[in-house]
């Protein structure tokens, strides 16, 4: 039997922020609910609840890209936002990088506590949610994108990259589920 957590990237507060215009956000709206019911499920079974946000510095590599500041360390803007059901007995690891095991203590942590599946949701499904998923392979843990508490720009890019993956020759190691079938077997 796996021993899961859940981890939920970069559902940050400058995602949601109405005056930003980020094309992500009205569909980022769209996934709090089955993430709620997810956290509470895998509350109710007593498995961990793990928070992942960006976590930049100002001059941030990444900024020289098109990509304009955003969830900068130590801003509002970098906190998990209020609609989601984080509780103080969560983690909540920022991250410098998309990957949720890139420069934070992520990987000790679930060999600590024994886990053996990742169970990944958040923005956006073809970034930091695929990088955090193809990671946890990386480190020995399975892992799956729940594919209803994930989403990215479009629905288009959501779908296509979850399609992309949905067969893979790492199955059952890699796979993309609903968090009603996860939730059937854990």
């Amino acid at each position: 039997m796996e021993k899961p957590a859940l981890i939920i990237i970069d559902m940050v507060k400058d995602y949601f922020a109405e005056d930003k215009g980020y094309p992500i956000t009205p569909l980022a709206r769209e996934i709090i609910p089955p993430i709620n019911r997810t956290i509470a499920q895998f509350r109710k079974k007593g498995f961990p609840v793990i928070f992942s946000t960006d976590a930049f510095q100002e001059d941030d590599f990444i900024f020289t890209s098109r990509m304009h500041p955003h969830a900068i360390t130590g801003t509002k803007g970098a906190e998990v936002m209020d609609d989601l059901d984080m509780q103080k007995e969560d983690l909540w690891l920022p991250k410098p990088r998309f990957s949720a095991f890139f420069g934070t203590n992520l990987e000790k942590t679930l060999h600590e506590q024994q886990i053996t599946l990742l169970a990944v949701a958040g923005i956006a499904t073809n970034f930091c949610v695929l990088t955090t998923a193809m990671d946890a392979l990386c480190h020995d843990f399975k892992a799956v994108i729940l594919e209803d508490c994930s989403t990215a720009f479009s629905q288009v890019i959501h779908d296509y990259t979850l399609a992309i993956y949905r067969k893979n020759p790492l199955y059952p190691l890699f796979r993309i589920m609903t968090s009603g079938d996860l939730q059937k077997e854990i």
